[in-house]
């Protein structure tokens, strides 16, 4: 067992389900501080800063786009795997909101499911990105007798499946900016932040710059830089920088004219996205007179979803090809036992 997850011997198999796994999102208004609440839990953070949060999700309907984007996965998902298998029933389960994570695993127990994949909806490798999820699939295994055993697929960072798509839609944003503007536009790639402390145990930021590097180089552009957004907490705890804001504030120190906004670090637009970068970061760029382009996520990009059954094949079959990009390779199937440690939380007096 790994971080709280079991994994499989290479001899033992078949898998009779796939779980897709993400962080959920609200559906309406009346779900949002139930939302919020779920994702600090454990956590001391008051409901007033929660409601500055929840604010966000009100001025957008009270709605995540998460949710529809991952049923718009899960479906061309269940198509590529009834096309090219292996045929396997797709499930979804979320940490934050429903369908929660439990749930679906009672109901597939109920469909005689025992032994399952999860596709995790993060490329990275980080406490949050990663190792939580095990976690959260494991908590949720412990509320249900005899529930189905489950394998996390690896994390995906590097995977040209990933990474290509990531291409395609940096080269439309750069292709949608005047052609004598091209080459002296920037590129912004953008990822969640994280605490300094938590970034310094996992190979986060390294993922990050490796991915940066092979899509800057597949479009063929030098200017860019690797920049965070959404940090969250005490002001006084470091978390990774620069801002997106604070980049956006110093190229327009140096007359920059046109910004290409790169989400790198999300595989969908939901509310960070939507929030901090098409408000937020759009906003200045209009204020600082900044032509502001958003490069899309990869999203159902079909490159994309046949990654993850190229994933799936991986874990059925020994001596499956495992495709990466890049100097860092393919990462394992089984984490290590002190891979991407929880950061420290301090107890209330």
């Amino acid at each position: 067992m790994i971080g709280g997850v079991t994994e499989a011997s290479p001899t033992e198999k078949p898998y009779d389900s796939l779980l897709v796994v993400s962080f959920g999102g609200p559906e309406g208004p009346d779900d949002v501080m139930p939302f919020l609440r779920n994702v600090v839990r454990g956590r001391d953070v008051p409901d007033e800063r929660l409601q500055e949060v929840a604010e966000h999700y009100y001025q957008t309907g009270g709605k995540s786009p998460i949710n529809e984007q991952n049923r718009a996965l899960i479906a061309a998902l269940r198509s590529e795997l009834t096309e090219h298998g292996p045929k396997l029933p797709v499930y979804w389960g979320n940490r934050n909101w429903h369908p929660m994570l439990a749930d679906t695993l009672r109901r597939m127990k109920e469909d005689g499911c025992r032994k399952a994949l999860a596709f995790v909806t993060s490329a990275y490798s980080s406490y949050s990105g990663c190792r939580q999820y095990r976690e959260n699939i494991e908590a949720a295994r412990a509320e249900i007798e005899a529930a189905p055993e489950v394998d996390k697929l690896r994390v995906f960072f590097n995977h040209p499946g990933f990474v290509e798509p990531v291409i395609e839609r940096v080269e439309a944003a750069l292709e949608s900016l005047p052609a004598g503007r091209r080459d002296g536009a920037r590129i912004a790639f953008t990822a969640h932040s994280i605490p300094v402390a938590m970034a310094e145990h996992c190979d986060y930021e390294a993922q990050l710059e490796e991915v940066c590097t092979l899509v800057a180089a597949g479009v063929n552009h030098s200017e860019w830089q690797l920049v965070y957004q959404s940090r969250s907490g005490p002001e006084h705890v470091p978390w990774l920088e620069p801002d997106i804001l604070e980049h956006i504030r110093a190229l327009e120190i140096i007359g920059v004219r046109d910004l290409v906004v790169v989400p790198i670090g999300f595989v969908s637009d939901h509310m960070e996205v939507i929030w901090d970068l098409d408000h937020e970061a759009q906003e200045l760029c209009e204020e600082l007179d900044i032509n502001y382009v958003r490069a899309g996520t990869v999203g159902v990009h079909p490159q994309f979803v046949s990654m993850i059954r190229e994933l799936v094949l991986e874990r059925c079959n020994e001596g499956e090809r495992r495709r990466s990009l890049g100097k860092l390779g393919a990462r394992p199937d089984v984490c290590a036992p002190d891979c991407c440690p929880p950061p420290e939380r301090k107890s209330k007096p």
